[in-house]
């Protein structure tokens, strides 16, 4: 056995012995990588359980198939954004700053997990039904925390309030992505200001019910 077949094995002997949560972590780390780069379809599981420095029975064992793993990468991810979009609505009592901290969120959340939102907003599997409905999903929790507030604020029906909010954050997602897609000559500051300004200037025309 040569000295580089043998370190490999040792390194895997090791990473078997790692608690099911840290493997699992792993696992899902390796697995972003790959399908960000390679697409679901051409995306190997023998990748994946290479690049996790595991056997592949292993990888099997907390993900029995390519679809069970790639729905967990994105629910991992999904509730990130979600509790970051929540927990920054949540952060302050004035509406203008909420409309900065969100859209601040999103951006963080480009530069803290680049792969991660072009999985999240570039999926070749978007049409997969159990995809679909956790993209939908993400939308409408993220859309939920702004309508709640718009509906408080404003007296506005619950319907109307929803569609105001899946409006506003479609807008953010948007504009986010293309800013992140066009490797764009404005700084990351330039392009929040701009959102910022639109955004505020459309929301800010529906009068408080305490005006």
């Amino acid at each position: 056995m040569s000295t580089e077949t043998a370190s490999a094995n040792n390194s895997r002997s090791d990473k078997s012995r790692l608690p099911r949560d840290e493997r699992r972590a792993i696992l899902l780390s390796a697995a972003l990588e790959v399908f960000t780069a390679a697409g679901y379809h051409s995306a190997a599981m023998d990748e994946i359980a290479d690049r996790a420095n595991v056997s592949k029975p292993v990888l099997y064992q907390h993900f029995p198939s390519k679809l069970d793993l790639y729905l967990a990468v994105l629910d991992l991810h999904i509730d990130s954004l979600v509790y970051e979009i929540q927990k920054a609505i949540s952060s302050t009592p004035d509406n203008e700053q909420r409309v900065h901290v969100t859209i601040e969120a999103y951006f963080n959340f480009i530069e803290n997990e680049g792969e991660a939102f072009r999985l999240l907003f570039e999926s070749d599997m978007s049409v997969e039904p159990q995809v679909r409905e956790r993209l939908n999903r993400m939308t409408y929790d993220c859309a939920a925390a702004v309508s709640g507030v718009i509906s408080n604020d404003t007296g506005l029906p619950k319907e109307a309030a929803m569609m105001l909010g899946v409006g506003l954050i479609g807008y953010v997602q948007v504009t986010a992505r293309h800013w992140l897609e066009r490797d764009s000559k404005l700084t990351r500051q330039q392009a929040m200001e701009l959102v910022e300004n639109l955004m505020w200037r459309g929301i800010s025309g529906f009068p408080r019910t305490d005006s």
